[in-house]
């Protein structure tokens, strides 16, 4: 083989490719608002100054911009005042330029339409930035900048331009605000139980609360062992088992009952989480399929509930010490990848803060947690359900029923959180104070014991309430 054969070719220079942009949109956008200033509002609700190419003329959308809210005219005499009077365009003056704009334009009837063009273009040039980044900062990382943080970091950006995509935002008409709200209580009236939110399953929850709110952040608290994962399991059993979707005309679908359910289990596996769904609905206790301790009659039963049960929509994540900023990337890319209706957290505390000063705080990390889910349900337009731990002040008083002042790291689980419900079970604390065996007392204690437990059966039968299935 020849010596030339061996010979390195040379590197190529990269070829320089331009960004997207459409000068002639901007120039027409422009026109048509210098000779109709009423274009202006066609545009003004999701075009920015930032999203035009060429910064001289963000500069003057900017300029009309600030006239026109002032309530007054924008034109090339009006607006060749705000600009440098030196400031060479190609040849033109400021003056020629603003005037040959307004000649140029064709008619202000496809404002809207430049204005999404504008936009459009903007938001992929964004996307090349937001891809560049990415692999600079892979190349280049810190040594205390994990690969995880970085991925988190994108999917954050990218989930906010497609959320910001929508050509909306900002300030809406109070006439918006009363359809939406008149939208709501159609939905309440057509819909069978007469709810305006997502139905939980659970009739007397869903009489006070009319459902769960998108954008809510509801609170369930209660001390270790009153069922606050088991209340929690239930409605996200009920609502993904419920869902049924119907395809809307854009072919995207639309949940007619039920919704898909994120479950972010801090404190369980999922094959725990799963084995107590399980047992719960084929009545089969959760000890028993731990143990092997189950006859074939009961075998057959759980393969039969699994088959009903194994197309929920409902997604568990099991990692353990999630921070906020983690579930909060999960859950997005959960809603564009499948969809996202309902978010239950299995519980706060065993939720970590995104930053290290807030760490050593307790308090303050917890209360970064509960503004994080707050957010997050306003962002997603889902309702939040987490759990929360109480105090152990509830046991050092005669008086176990749960108040705000026990809440766990209390100071604003109560303040971010629009709905508080605490899980309490008098018959708990009445089994700790059996009496000795032969006594009148005893005698009297078992007797309450059989009414609290039949209240309960009663309670639970008459109102859909939350079935506890037989103790492990």
């Amino acid at each position: 083989m020849s010596e030339a054969a061996f010979k390195l070719k040379p590197l190529e220079a990269p070829h320089y490719r331009e960004p997207p942009h459409n000068i002639e949109a901007e120039q027409a956008l422009l026109g048509a608002v210098l000779i109709n200033n009423d274009a202006y509002h066609r545009v003004a609700d999701f075009l920015k100054t930032n999203h035009f190419f060429e910064p001289l003329r963000g500069t003057i959308f900017e300029v009309m911009s600030e006239l026109i809210r002032s309530n007054k005219i924008a034109n090339p005499i009006t607006l060749k005042t705000f600009l440098p009077a030196t400031l060479d365009i190609a040849g033109l003056s400021v003056a020629q330029y603003l005037a040959r704009l307004a000649a140029e334009a064709t008619t202000v009837i496809n404002a809207a339409d430049y204005g999404r063009t504008v936009y459009d273009l903007a938001v992929r040039r964004e996307l090349i930035k937001i891809a560049e980044d990415m692999l600079n900062d892979a190349f280049d990382a810190a040594v205390d900048c994990a690969p995880q943080d970085q991925i988190q970091h994108a999917e954050q950006l990218l989930y906010e331009i497609a959320e910001t995509g929508r050509y909306g935002g900002g300030f809406e008409t109070f006439e918006t605000a009363l359809d939406n709200a008149i939208d709501r209580a159609a939905q309440a009236y057509q819909s069978d139980g007469r709810l305006s939110g997502l139905a939980t399953g659970l009739k007397d929850l869903d009489a006070k609360m009319g459902g769960l709110q998108p954008t809510d952040l509801i609170i369930i608290a209660g001390r270790p062992g009153m069922g606050k994962t088991s209340l929690a399991t239930n409605i996200a059993f009920n609502v993904a088992s419920a869902y049924d979707a119907a395809q809307q005309i854009d072919g995207s679908l639309r949940p007619v009952a039920g919704g898909i359910v994120a479950f972010f289990s801090l404190e369980m596996s999922s094959e725990q989480l799963a084995t107590r769904v399980l047992s719960e609905q084929a009545e089969v206790p959760s000890s028993s399929i731990r143990r092997g301790d189950i006859d074939e009659t009961d075998f057959s039963r759980l393969l039969d509930y699994r088959q009903k049960m194994r197309r929920l929509p409902l997604f568990i994540d099991q990692t353990g010490a999630l921070s906020i900023a983690q579930l909060a990337a999960r859950a997005r890319r959960l809603k564009r990848q499948r969809g996202l209706h309902l978010i239950v957290v299995d519980y706060i505390q065993l939720m970590q803060g995104r930053s290290q000063r807030a760490a050593q705080n307790r308090v303050q990390e917890i209360t970064e947690i509960t503004t994080g889910l707050k957010a997050l349900a306003k962002e997603l337009n889902v309702p939040v359900v987490a759990l929360s731990q109480l105090s152990r002040g509830v046991e050092n008083r005669d008086e176990k029923r749960p108040q705000l002042s026990d809440l766990r790291e209390s100071g604003s689980i109560e303040q971010d959180a629009d709905v508080v419900m605490f899980v309490y079970r008098e018959e708990y604390y009445l089994k700790n104070k059996e009496p000795r065996p032969g006594t009148d007392d005893h005698l009297t204690w078992e007797s309450e014991m059989r009414e609290r437990a039949a209240r309960r059966r009663s309670s639970s039968r008459s109102s859909g309430t939350v079935r506890q299935g037989p103790s492990p």
